[in-house]
């Protein structure tokens, strides 16, 4: 989420976003709204389901996303960007040229399957996909350097967790001892699209 969000920003955040969760069991209930394009939240990391993860909500259930030359497409509408940065200049070829409706539907198939997790060439060009119904698509701002639903597939909506605030406290743990704490980043309102 470079630059949006940086590491070591520590956020509060609205966990009843997207309903209550009965402890551990993933049942929610009094689903306030559903997540909407563009909006930063937080969900659970699907592949390991073990810690939270901060995107960019991208796609909804049956939005067809594509990727060319790094280039956002939603429902075939390339998409105006202003938060996203590019930090590699190069262009990774496609992984394949999806040329036939037996193509796409493989393609289809392993993006929802995960099978991507180490295929960089869905970085720059990726899809089209379409988001299954209960899922939603995630991608990071920093997009040469996110690990995001190119890669590990759609995210279900029921992982979703809240939408984050504020940023309360900052540090980077690279910087030398008298720069480590980032001051001009506490209270810093996060915002929503």
């Amino acid at each position: 989420m470079e630059n949006t969000l940086l590491p070591g920003d520590f956020l509060l955040a609205l966990k009843f976003t997207y309903g209550l969760e009965i402890p551990y069991t993933g049942i929610k209930f009094f689903q306030f709204k559903k997540p909407r394009h563009r909006e930063i939240v937080i969900f659970l990391y699907p592949v390991t389901k073990k810690q939270d993860y901060v995107k960019r909500c991208i796609g909804l259930p049956g939005d067809t996303i594509q990727i060319i030359n790094k280039v956002l497409y939603i429902n075939g509408v390339r998409q105006e960007e202003k938060y996203v940065v590019h930090k590699d200049p190069t262009v990774i070829p496609p992984l394949v040229e999806l040329t036939n409706e037996i193509l796409r539907r493989d393609y289809q198939r392993a993006w929802e399957s995960g099978k991507f997790m180490q295929e960089p060439r869905v970085r720059d060009n990726f899809g089209p996909v379409v988001v299954p119904e209960g899922y939603f698509f995630a991608m990071g701002d920093n997009r040469d350097y996110s690990f995001d639903s190119r890669f590990f597939g759609p995210v279900p909506l029921k992982y979703l967790k809240g939408t984050p605030l504020i940023i309360y406290f900052s540090i980077d743990l690279q910087a030398p001892l008298w720069k480590k704490i980032r001051f001009n980043r506490f209270f810093k309102i996060i915002p929503l699209l």
